[in-house]
This record gives C-alpha cells, sequence and structure tokens, in this order.
C-alpha cells in the first residue's frame, strides 16, 4: 500500500536570524521569522510525512505558541514525523520539494540540502529532488516558500 503527503509552509524575512534551509546554515544576510528556526523546507517536509499517515499537522503538535519550541531546531518536528511513520509501519520511498524565493538562489545550495535531507530521513539522495522557483512578481511580502509532497509504502513484514 501506497500513501502520498502534502506539505506547504512559508515565512518572511527577518534581519538578524540565520537562515536555515532544510537543515543547512546559509550564507544569506537575512533569516525566516518563525517561532522556531523557521526551516520552511523540515516544516514543510513534516507536515507532508504527518499527512500521508492522516497524523495531525505540525502546528498542532507542535504550536507556536508553547515556549517549549521556541528557537528549535525543526530537525526535532522531522524526528517526530519519522517516528509516527514508522510506528505506522511504513517507509519513505520519495521526496520532492519546490522552494518559491527569488533570493537566496536555489541552484547553487541544493546539493547540500539534499545530501542533509538524506541524512535526515536515512535514505538515499536520489529519492529526493529540490528545486528553486522565482516569485515573478507573484507576492510582495519578502521571504520563502516551500511545497513538499511525498511518496511513503507500507513496510514489507
Amino acid at each position: 500500500m501506497f500513501r502520498v503527503g502534502f506539505g506547504f509552509d512559508s515565512h518572511s524575512f527577518e534581519e538578524g536570524k540565520p537562515l536555515v534551509l532544510g537543515g543547512v546554515l546559509v550564507d544569506f544576510p537575512k533569516g525566516l521569522r518563525g517561532h522556531s528556526d523557521g526551516d520552511v523546507v523540515l516544516h514543510a517536509l513534516t507536515d507532508a510525512l504527518l499527512s500521508a499517515v492522516g497524523e495531525e499537522d505540525i502546528g498542532q503538535l507542535f504550536p507556536d505558541k508553547d515556549p517549549r519550541w521556541k528557537s528549535v531546531q525543526s530537525s526535532l518536528f522531522l524526528k517526530s514525523a519519522l517516528e509516527k511513520i514508522s510506528n505506522k509501519g511504513y517507509m519513505i520511498i520519495n521526496v520532492d520539494c519546490t522552494l518559491l524565493a527569488d533570493e537566496p538562489k536555489i541552484a547553487p545550495i541544493k546539493n547540500k540540502i539534499i545530501q542533509n535531507l538524506s541524512l535526515l530521513l536515512g535514505i538515499e539522495p536520489e529519492r529526493i529532488s529540490i528545486k528553486g522557483k522565482t516569485r515573478e512578481g507573484f507576492c510582495k511580502e519578502e521571504g520563502i516558500a516551500c511545497f513538499c509532497i511525498v511518496l511513503l509504502q507500507e513496510k514489507k513484514a
């Protein structure tokens, strides 16, 4: 049996904060506003994994009103989602994420993000896709959005 999950996240830029995408520290003068580290890739990916197995979303499990999650690394949220999919008997087949950002350019950093996601997810880099697209005037607020889709398969007994 297969399951598909979709996740989305977006944050506007904030001065004086580090930029983290897919768990990778990016050399950029602004970070992303958020209660945690603001990592839109890991947030969208976490939501995609959770939705694939019918779990509550990241905002319900880790509410931004709860001080425990203030400034934490988003890999903590991802680890929780990975435990949930494993406990329900599923494994990741592939991950596809698209970042919507005018800056920074995603192409120069995508391989670092893929390598880090490979380590975090425990799957081969070839099963992970990261793409960057520009807004082309779509919205006024500057920041980054991420769309992720995942395919899960039931583990063989």
